[in-house]
């Protein structure tokens, strides 16, 4: 095989052949970067719906204790807590 016939070979297999690696690697390096962008969103989201976990169960023990203690005035409780800063 000559210099010539090798060079339509590669001209003709190669190029094409390269080429599409090259729009596939694209393709897959495109999805990967849509995928992280779409975690990052959602994880986003899910902080943003629920940002201090800590403070609702913070709360919750709060309404636990409340309703538990026989002794105390419960509306006395609440309107001494609503007077508490929240952070």
């Amino acid at each position: 095989m000559g210099f010539a016939e090798a060079l339509v070979a590669f001209v003709v297999v190669g190029l094409p052949t390269m080429a599409a690696f090259a729009l596939v690697s694209r393709v897959l390096r495109y999805r990967e970067k849509k995928m992280e962008l779409e975690a990052q969103t959602a994880a986003a989201q899910a902080a943003a719906t629920n940002p201090r976990p800590d403070l609702l169960e913070q709360r919750v023990r709060v309404l636990e204790r409340i309703v538990t203690d026989k002794g105390m005035n419960v509306a006395d409780e609440i309107e001494r807590l609503r007077d508490l800063p929240v952070n």
